[in-house]
């Protein structure tokens, strides 16, 4: 493509050891700000409490090293929120997340957003499918076709480098409308990942005021393949080395485990006290 960047084929443990320690506290406050500020607008929508289960990791860390926050959530629409971050901005590395899976009472694709430094920006914003899209041509024009155009447009730009993942169930489990990059420092970068990253976030939630109910006859096989699809990408994240780096194993498997409500405390939402979706 003329004028695109190449693709980024290095994982990003490789990116970030080879690109050497900066420090990227500024930056890192205004990617928290931004992904806040979409929190706030989904649960001013979807409204949840927070699971007991990863209370203890509301702060972890040490003072002057690696640090990080996993909260989640749980609500009549929503099954599993993740609202996340991970890293050490002294030395360049910083991952945060914000992740929706919703319950099984509509079809509409679930949400996830990871943004951070490595120390360029990586960057991932994309709808997760409920369905077979190969099946369902009419689920993917419904829900991906609309960003259709922004994903080739992005694929133009100097600037986002399509980041192609190592492992293979990673590279299956993005679509082909995602933003899956690699972006450089520039002024404006921060502010138009940021932009990208609400559009979805704004078309995501008319989706859920349209509604796609799913029949009660099918939301038990629903709800089964949703924990299924967030456990395997969870576990199979190669990000993971990153967790066992910076705070050991054992710690890394439970912040795996929260991530795909391993140790959930407040039971699944059934459907049946859902206002919207």
């Amino acid at each position: 493509m003329s004028g695109g960047a190449t693709e980024t084929t290095k994982s990003i443990v490789d990116i970030h050891d080879e690109a050497g320690p900066l420090d990227v506290t500024r930056e890192f406050g205004v990617l928290k700000v931004g992904l806040q500020k979409m929190f706030d607008q989904i649960t001013a929508v979807l409204p949840v409490e927070p699971d007991p289960s990863t209370d203890e990791f509301a702060s972890y860390g040490v003072e002057g090293g690696p640090k990080g926050s996993l909260n989640a959530f749980v609500g009549p629409e929503v099954d599993w929120m993740i609202h996340s971050w991970i890293g050490n901005p002294s030395i360049g590395f910083t991952n945060l997340h914000l992740t929706a899976y919703l319950g099984p009472h509509t079809y509409v694709p679930h949400l996830g957003i990871a943004v951070g430094t490595i120390p360029d920006y990586w960057y991932f914003v994309d709808y997760v499918p409920r369905v077979d899209l190969l099946a369902r041509p009419d689920y993917l024009d419904r829900y991906y076709e609309p960003h259709n155009a922004e994903f080739m447009a992005i694929r133009e730009d100097p600037n986002f480098s399509p980041f192609v993942s190592q492992t293979l169930y990673v590279r299956q489990a993005v679509s082909n409308t995602a933003l899956c990059c690699v972006v450089k420092r520039t002024d404006d970068a921060v502010d138009k990942m940021l932009r990208l990253a609400q559009g979805r976030v704004d078309a995501w939630l008319d989706h859920l005021k349209a509604g796609d109910p799913v029949p009660k006859s099918e939301r038990a096989a629903l709800a089964e393949r949703d924990l299924l699809v967030r456990r395997t990408v969870a576990d199979r994240d190669p990000a993971n080395v990153i967790g066992v780096r910076f705070f050991g194993e054992e710690m890394t498997e439970r912040l795996v485990r929260a991530l795909w409500a391993g140790d959930r405390r407040i039971p699944s939402p059934d459907g049946s006290k859902a206002r919207i979706g």
